[in-house]
């Protein structure tokens, strides 16, 4: 059997150690062959395709990034797009099935291509927000939260010398598992998720009693987090090749805003893609290691339309429609249990 491999969306520790645990249990137990599509779908629209042979996924699960690279593309748009199309390429280069490694926008594309072309798609769940249902826990979420809470760590130290309020946006466009996880693991005094708009007068209140104990303030903010009298998240950027909005600087809303009502000199910080980079945890190369060998798995089982996951300590297997139909969010508990630490 040859299989493609493709990694779509934004990058993530972690794409590696997939491609390499896929490709070395496909090898040793099944006897398959591996390609790889580069730049995601854009690799599958023009049959853009590398060979994938054992030696080139050699100590690839301590590095970071992705050897196969990685776009936004949408696989039914433009003039090889499409599951007609899509086919024709995968027939003409021998190619028996795909193992598409990427987030909500990469799975629901391969879900369509499964219903409405019966391309035959495997799914990887990959996605630092940790915003996908039906899987307990994503590659990539671990070290993103690692990296945010050694930036929240540094600038705490700033903030205590000059009195400071900092407020750290992390990546969470929906969801708000990266700011929960390490706002509570940086101690931070106000956790700002999008399940939970706040006001702004709440806001300053904690930061307020934060001063008022002779403390600085640092407040953790997700992407996607609105203010209770805003319509919609704050986007400037346009949007995706999905139609998504581009979501980053709502810290730069409201440093200036809380410095306005409270007097406290303020601080916005944007970790942006910084979150994505380098070598993933080990906790991350572990899970994206046993997440490639149970693709291959299911492309020898023939689970067309089914994604891997996550559940407990275990690998199972879930539909790609269950996986995408819903959003793994933070539940009220989850958050009402972090706000006992806030002001």
């Amino acid at each position: 059997m040859k299989i493609g491999i493709l990694t779509s969306g934004g990058d993530c520790p972690g794409l590696n150690a997939v491609i390499r645990g896929a490709v070395l249990r496909g090898v040793i137990s099944h006897d398959a062959e591996f390609v790889g599509f580069r730049w995601g779908w854009r690799g599958v629209v023009e049959g853009d395709i590398v060979p994938l042979p054992r030696q080139e996924v050699r100590g690839l699960s301590r590095q970071g990034g992705t050897i196969l690279h990685s776009s936004r593309t949408n696989p039914f748009e433009g003039e090889g797009g499409g599951p007609e199309n899509i086919q024709r390429m995968l027939d003409s280069n021998g190619i028996d099935a795909i193992i598409a490694i990427g987030g909500e926008g990469t799975l629901t594309a391969a879900r369509r291509l499964v219903d409405e072309g019966g391309i035959k798609v495997v799914g990887v769940p990959k996605t630092i927000d940790n915003d996908l249902a039906s899987t307990d826990y994503s590659f990539g979420f671990d070290t993103a939260v690692e990296i945010a809470t050694e930036a929240i760590d540094r600038l705490r130290t700033t903030a205590d010398s000059h009195g400071r309020c900092m407020i750290v946006e992390v990546m969470g466009r929906h969801v708000g598992w990266i700011a929960l996880h390490s706002g509570m693991a940086g101690g931070a005094h106000a956790i700002l998720v999008p399940e939970q708009p706040q006001s702004i007068e709440q806001i300053c209140a904690w930061v307020e009693s934060v001063r008022d104990r002779g403390r600085a303030p640092v407040i953790v903010v997700a992407e996607g987090f609105r203010l209770s009298d805003m319509d919609s998240e704050h986007s400037h950027k346009g949007l995706d090749a999905f139609n998504r909005p581009r979501l980053g600087g709502i810290a730069e809303i409201l440093a200036p805003m809380i410095e306005e009502r409270t007097g406290i000199e303020s601080r916005a910080t944007v970790l942006g893609h910084i979150q994505r980079g380098g070598a993933p945890s080990a906790y991350d190369r572990v899970l994206a290691t046993r997440l490639g060998m149970a693709a291959v798995d299911a492309v020898h089982d023939h689970a067309w339309g089914e994604m891997v996951t996550l559940r407990g300590t275990d690998i199972a297997r879930v539909s790609i429609r269950e996986a995408t139909g819903a959003l793994n969010v933070v539940p009220p508990s989850r958050y009402d249990e972090a706000a006992v630490l806030f002001g």
